[in-house]
């Protein structure tokens, strides 16, 4: 459905119908206050009520009008009322307003627009400044270098003011544009990290039942009932699980959100029941005083005990592993232990699963260790903190 996102009438109305319905009410209201008051206003010996005001309100007309299509037309038009209002001897004000104007327009310019434009918008005044020197020496006209020294100064100094409101724009959309790729970049990392251990667990778990009902094929019709079973409720449970994170990624449709929460220490008890039909028996021993978990906590630690349980199920060479899950007061901690008798290595591997389980934890500022026990097999150990209290 397309809507009609324009602005209010009165909105759409260019700046420059406001000033000059602005002036036009000034002058309505003079004309009913003075006597005789167009044939004033086309005077300018010594009161800038006359003849003064119509040049500045027709400057600031004309520039309100030109100052977003053509700032530099504007410029222009701000200068030649100066130049004009040189003429009124008598209102010398009236160039110096003028001027101003003219440099208000600069400073708009070194504050919105291209760099070349800006400079173009600062070149305009300083080069009629520097025309009116040049006339003056050639016709002998008396001028003021100081003076013009400072009015050069003003449109140097709006120029600056200008620039430095680019450049501070500027440095803020580069911090934004930096911000959403940082926050970009996170994102997929997480949705890596979910993918890795969503998916490395199930193929795991389907490799090793594939394998075990080809082995018992022949011999065990029964046992390759049971892995295929096993398989097909392991593919449907990670099909759902890629089929909810896709449907999340899916923008400008919100009714395709996942409605599942995403999984926690709760599962263990599915996991361990995935564990043994892999042929791994997982033990698991719940310590302290379960309580509600932050969600972010709850998912970090389903996560690292599902990876570490499916190197176990993948590497180990073992059927054995022990799960602690240890609720304390300033914290949870995870351990997994690989019961296996292999050799203690030097190299506690340094694979995406490790990986993955580290920089989760890192992000929720606990403390990881994975590595080979001395005694032989793996340990698996993290501590996450978390608040005292967590509304259920």
């Amino acid at each position: 459905m397309i809507t009609d996102s324009r602005p209010p009438l009165l909105g759409r109305l260019p700046a420059g119908v406001w000033v000059a319905a602005l002036w036009t009410a000034v002058v309505v209201f003079r004309y009913f206050t003075r006597d005789d008051e167009l044939r004033h206003l086309l005077e300018y010996h010594g009161n800038p009520e006359d003849m003064p005001l119509v040049v500045t309100a027709v400057v600031t007309t004309l520039v309100a009008a030109l100052l977003v299509r053509l700032p530099l037309v504007a410029v222009v038009v701000a200068l030649a009322g100066s130049v004009f209002s040189l003429g009124m001897s008598s209102v010398p004000e009236t160039t110096v307003l003028q001027f101003l104007i003219a440099d208000a327009v600069v400073g708009y310019c070194a504050a919105v627009r291209s760099r070349a434009v800006s400079l173009g918008a600062l070149g305009l005044p300083l080069a009629t400044l520097a025309g009116l020197l040049l006339w003056g020496a050639v016709e002998d006209y008396p001028v003021n270098p100081f003076a013009y020294g400072g009015m050069a100064a003003t449109a140097l100094i709006a120029w600056l003011v200008g620039n430095t409101v680019h450049q501070g724009r500027a440095h803020s959309e580069a911090l934004r544009g930096r911000a959403t790729e940082q926050a970009v970049t996170a994102e997929r990392l997480r949705i890596a990290r979910e993918l890795h251990d969503m998916v490395a667990h199930s193929i795991g778990i389907i490799a090793i039942q594939a394998g075990m009902g080809s082995r018992v094929m022949d011999t065990q019709p029964a046992e390759t009932r049971n892995a295929l079973n096993a398989i097909e409720a392991t593919s449907r449970e990670t099909l759902a699980g890629l089929r909810r994170m896709l449907g999340a990624l899916r923008a400008g449709e919100p009714e395709s959100a996942p409605l599942e929460v995403a999984p926690g220490l709760g599962e263990l008890d599915r996991l361990v029941e995935k564990g043994a039909s892999a042929g791994v028996r997982v033990a698991v021993t719940r310590g302290g005083e379960p309580r509600a978990l932050p969600a972010d906590v709850d998912l970090a630690a389903f996560r690292i005990v599902q990876e570490a349980v499916t190197n176990v199920v993948k590497h180990s060479g073992t059927r054995d592993c022990h799960v602690t899950v240890d609720y304390r007061p300033d914290g949870l901690a995870v351990t997994v232990v690989d019961s296996g008798t292999r050799p203690a290595t030097a190299d506690p591997g340094t694979g995406y699963g490790i990986a993955g389980m580290r920089e989760r934890v890192a992000l929720l500022h606990g403390e990881f260790s994975a590595g080979p026990r001395p005694e032989g097999g793996f340990l698996v150990a993290a501590r996450l903190p978390t608040p005292l209290e967590v509304a259920p």
